[in-house]
């Protein structure tokens, strides 16, 4: 049976475990920043990524066709601020391109 990634969104913020067995996590407490990644690589393939990057670096990835990716996008987009014109923008590009859409406030 193959492993297959999963993600966690909660509370607390959101996990991403991976087949492989590491984690990528980042709580909303450390959230600094939420950008969209899109790759011309569709429909066949995964071609949009949420990028949660945490103060300091690091953070996590999640594939927009994860089942957990709606339950990430009403998080989001109840951010303070959230660019939700970028994100349209983002979510419908075919280019190679990365679309920051939120930075906490003061960053």
């Amino acid at each position: 049976m193959t492993e297959h990634a999963t993600v966690v969104v909660d509370d607390e913020g959101v996990r991403r475990h991976l087949a492989d067995g590491t984690e990528e996590s980042v709580g909303w407490s450390e959230l600094a920043e939420v950008a969209i990644r899109t790759i011309p690589e569709g429909p066949w393939k995964e071609d949009v990524f949420f990028l949660l990057v945490r103060d300091g670096g690091g953070g996590c990835a999640v594939p927009a066709g994860d089942p957990a990716a709606d339950d990430l996008m009403a998080r989001l987009q109840s951010l303070p601020e959230f660019d939700n014109d970028r994100f349209v923008e983002a979510m419908t590009t075919l280019e190679d391109s990365i679309f920051v859409v939120w930075r906490r406030p003061g960053e």
